[in-house]
């Protein structure tokens, strides 16, 4: 099967990002400081390692390691993360298979160790490292042997994605109904009409008078929680590297990584069957 090579690229530059990404957040968390947010250093660590082998997997010229070296570094995390699922498992029983926050990772580590150990040359080609560009020394696609075992992975990898995809919906969705609610909440107490919600400001309500007064014949003082804002000089340095370090923490980021990744696996495993 016969894949353009900037498509390639282009799934190849998408991992290298994820690897940027998983770098700069093991940097924040800083794992090797006692107390410090490092929970979850294991996955960024395995974000970075994956990044950074598909790339190579995809692109001949970003090739980094032997084959045998990268199957030697799957294996170490496929058996890390089949334990934490088993503690899982021990925690929250058959549950923590379908959503439990290491089984994903345990499949992609699985998937990555098969890829390395299943994969066979080109037709027509002479010994050459197995993973150097999908597309082969000699232009020819790399396959796979236990083809069945590919389809099983992808379609795995498949599920994952769209269930990651779903959480984050799920969350953005909460975080707006509470921004919703706190709003309304404070527009309450400022004696605010219900109608005055986001999408009807206080600001402009105060602003449209030309008075600085709350509906209501409530003065807009400085202190008054429902004051307009002066957003020009509003909590200076609040969103310093403190702010900079949270986002990059959060958890949606790593999961972006995951969703990324696995989308990658599973094209890369579809191609190769």
């Amino acid at each position: 099967m016969t894949v353009p090579a900037w498509l390639l690229d282009i799934f190849a530059a998408i991992m290298l990002a994820v690897a940027a990404v998983s770098a700069l957040r093991l940097a924040a968390a800083r794992p090797w400081q006692r107390g410090g947010p490092g929970a979850d250093a294991d996955i960024d660590l395995a974000h970075l390692l994956m990044g950074i082998a598909m790339a190579g997997m995809l692109t001949a010229s970003l090739t980094t390691l032997p084959d045998g070296a990268w199957e030697a570094v799957f294996a170490v995390t496929t058996a890390w993360f089949a334990w934490r699922v088993a503690r899982d498992v021990r925690g929250r029983g058959a549950s923590a298979l379908a959503g439990g926050h290491h089984a994903p990772h345990l499949v992609h580590s699985a998937a990555m160790l098969y890829m390395f150990g299943a994969v066979a040359a080109p037709m027509g080609t002479v010994a050459e490292p197995a993973m150097a560009g999908m597309g082969g020394a000699a232009g020819g696609m790399s396959t796979l042997r236990f083809p069945t075992i590919a389809l099983v992975f992808a379609l795995l990898l498949a599920g994952y994605a769209v269930w990651d995809l779903d959480q984050v919906a799920s969350r953005i969705q909460r975080t707006g109904e509470r921004r919703s609610t706190r709003s309304g909440l404070r527009l309450s107490d400022a004696g605010v009409p219900a109608l005055a919600g986001p999408g009807n400001p206080v600001g402009g309500l105060a602003a449209a008078t030309g008075t600085g007064m709350l509906p209501g014949g409530h003065a807009a003082a400085p202190g008054d929680s429902a004051a307009v804002p002066d957003d020009s000089g509003a909590r200076p340095g609040q969103a310093g590297v403190a702010g900079i370090r949270d986002r990059v923490l959060a958890p949606d980021v790593a999961t972006g990584c995951r969703i990324a990744m696995g989308v990658t696996m599973a094209f890369m495993l579809v191609l190769m069957i």
